[in-house]
């Protein structure tokens, strides 16, 4: 008879645990639907002007441009896709709150009231230091970049022209090489709040923190060295703005001695 009531009731638990994952599934289903007709429908309000969209994502290089350079299109269908991608790479980024908040929704049930609190903060500080380090390799990183190539070019006497769909590449990866670094004082202030790593810890390895920047900026930037430098420095800043933000967000085991650091 006890043997009959354990297997009822690992039956009920399986059962109560397949509906709770299946719940689960259905409501992230619904999250991701919400997520991606967001940012249709941004795409969609946007498109009519993409064209104009895109002339104003290039314009770093086409003022950087001598004269008689020119952008061209070397793929059949690249004049369409390439503003296209354009297009839909701002609508995420307009999206992007929308996106982040169905996230939010969808984990926050699971999460305990301090840890609550602490997301909030972290969702729009990542997003708006994501969006600065675009930003900034938008307005100075490319004019700087670009005008240095082109100084370049000019004395072998060849006509400089870009590939739009290159420089989609380029500037996508440039992109994210700048928002992800600017996410540094995130990094560093959920370590210690979490308390995987002390700020005494952080502080003791900056050496190793600046040769890695330096490092990272020389594999992600192009071969010049400014713009190796344009990453670099921000980078290390951004690591030393992060371990003083990272002082008022303590954990409450850390002992009085490093409080006062």
């Amino acid at each position: 008879m006890s043997d009959t009531n354990f297997d009822t009731k690992e039956t009920e638990q399986k059962e109560g645990f397949q509906e709770t994952f299946m719940s689960h599934l259905f409501e992230l289903r619904d999250r991701v639907v919400k997520s991606a007709i967001a940012v249709i429908i941004v795409f969609v309000s946007l498109v009519y002007w993409a064209p104009d969209i895109f002339h104003l994502f290039a314009k770093p290089m086409l003022d950087s441009l001598p004269a008689g350079g020119k952008m061209i299109v070397t793929d059949v269908t690249g004049s369409f896709f390439v503003p296209m991608k354009v297009t839909m790479l701002v609508a995420f980024l307009i999206a992007l709150p929308i996106v982040l908040y169905q996230v939010w929704a969808f984990i926050a049930p699971g999460l305990y009231t301090h840890e609550r609190k602490l997301v909030l903060p972290l969702v729009v500080s990542s997003y708006s230091l994501f969006l600065i380090g675009m930003s900034f390799a938008y307005f100075l990183v490319f004019p700087t970049v670009f005008q240095f190539m082109a100084s370049y070019n000019a004395p072998l006497g060849a006509e400089m022209s870009t590939d739009i769909d290159k420089y989609l590449s380029f500037a996508m990866s440039t992109f994210l090489a700048f928002g992800i670094t600017f996410e540094v004082p995130v990094v560093v202030v959920v370590l210690v709040k979490m308390g995987i790593v002390s700020i005494e810890k952080l502080r003791e390895i900056r050496p190793y923190v600046i040769v890695g920047a330096f490092i990272i900026a020389a594999v992600v930037t192009p071969p010049d060295v400014l713009s190796q430098l344009l990453l670099a420095i921000p980078m290390c800043i951004l690591y030393e703005l992060g371990l003083f933000i990272a002082r008022f967000y303590l954990p409450k085991t850390e002992s009085p001695e490093e409080k006062t650091a």
